[in-house]
């Protein structure tokens, strides 16, 4: 019996002891939910430790972006040995919400905060010799940004009969943003089964297009931040009205070329009949005619008055009708 007293005596002095001695285990404490702030906002991320501060006290604040392992991170700001250092792309936005952090509050805030700072931060706290716990926090943060304005396209065929898509991106918004496709106007909305759509890639598809199908569709993108829209027109064809239309332009342009060709000869035709005739009459002589009983080769005399010349007239070179009269003396 005084065995089993003295045991239990000395087990009850070792629990107390126990419990009266410093707990050296850090422990550090975080959201367990992500947390979200709008851009340009000021983001807090808590957290709060538990130790007994010594002069070895040292709290580090790092970053990992989205799809990186914790080993990718990078540094933020540090504290040790009573003095703060800022670090990184991120220096001058980062600060603790006490300073210095040695109360158990170990809160960073972060201003203006960009789309890039969406990512995994870690909060580590190191108080040698309190080894049995790795002292860290993690904490995800998404930073909210509206949808910016999409952009609306489309692709396939457009005539009646056949499929055509209709497409619409935005290249920023968190988280990401959702699409919805209506038309607009007051013509008849295409059947539930020629019109589906799909709200995550923002894709429209219509199929046994009709010239009905015809209009002004939007897209509008939506997230808790906000929404953006475009819109575009679609314009159906039906290709046996076309070949219609193709052969009536043919038509007409080939009446027009006939008219412009007739046009052109009657006209000819007119100028033609008021040019003036070029007739000789008996009468009319002509300045390279040759005298009666004269050759064709007359002379030629060198006239200083007039700067003709002419040729002297010759036995040789002058002919006549009628004989020669017979000199009198």
């Amino acid at each position: 019996m005084a065995g089993l007293l003295g045991t239990s005596l000395c087990g009850a002095l070792l629990g107390l002891l126990c419990m009266s001695a410093p707990a050296l285990a850090v422990e550090v404490k975080v959201p367990a939910e992500p947390l979200s702030a709008p851009v340009g906002r000021t983001a807090e991320l808590t957290c709060t430790y538990s130790t007994s501060v010594g002069d070895n006290f040292a709290l580090e604040w790092s970053f990992v972006p989205p799809g990186k392992p914790i080993s990718a991170s990078h540094p933020i700001l540090y504290f040790t040995s009573g003095h703060l250092y800022p670090t990184g792309s991120k220096a001058n936005r980062a600060s603790l919400l006490q300073n210095p952090p040695t109360g158990g509050v170990a809160t960073l805030k972060l201003t203006d905060v960009h789309p890039s700072d969406t990512g995994t931060y870690l909060c580590q706290v190191n108080n040698p010799p309190d080894f049995y716990s790795n002292g860290l926090g993690l904490i995800n943060l998404t930073v909210l940004v509206p949808p910016s304005s999409p952009l609306c396209s489309q692709s396939g065929q457009t005539s009646v009969g056949s499929s055509a898509a209709l497409r619409c991106s935005s290249s920023e918004g968190a988280p990401r943003p959702v699409y919805h496709w209506v038309r607009l106007g007051s013509s008849p909305t295409p059947s539930p089964g020629s019109m589906v759509q799909d709200d995550v890639s923002g894709q429209l598809i219509l199929t046994n297009l009709s010239l009905t199908s015809s209009g002004t569709y939007r897209c509008v993108a939506t997230n808790q931040m906000g929404s953006a829209s475009c819109e575009l027109t679609l314009s159906v064809m039906d290709p046996s009205k076309g070949r219609v239309a193709g052969a009536v332009i043919g038509v007409l342009l080939g009446v027009l070329f006939l008219s412009v060709a007739a046009f052109c000869l009657l006209r000819f035709q007119r100028e033609r009949r008021k040019r003036p005739k070029e007739t000789y009459g008996g009468s009319e002589l002509r300045e390279d005619a040759i005298a009666p009983g004269m050759s064709e080769q007359t002379s030629v005399r060198a006239d200083s008055s007039n700067g003709l010349l002419e040729r002297p007239h010759s036995a040789s070179s002058v002919t006549t009708t009628k004989s020669k009269l017979p000199m009198v003396v």
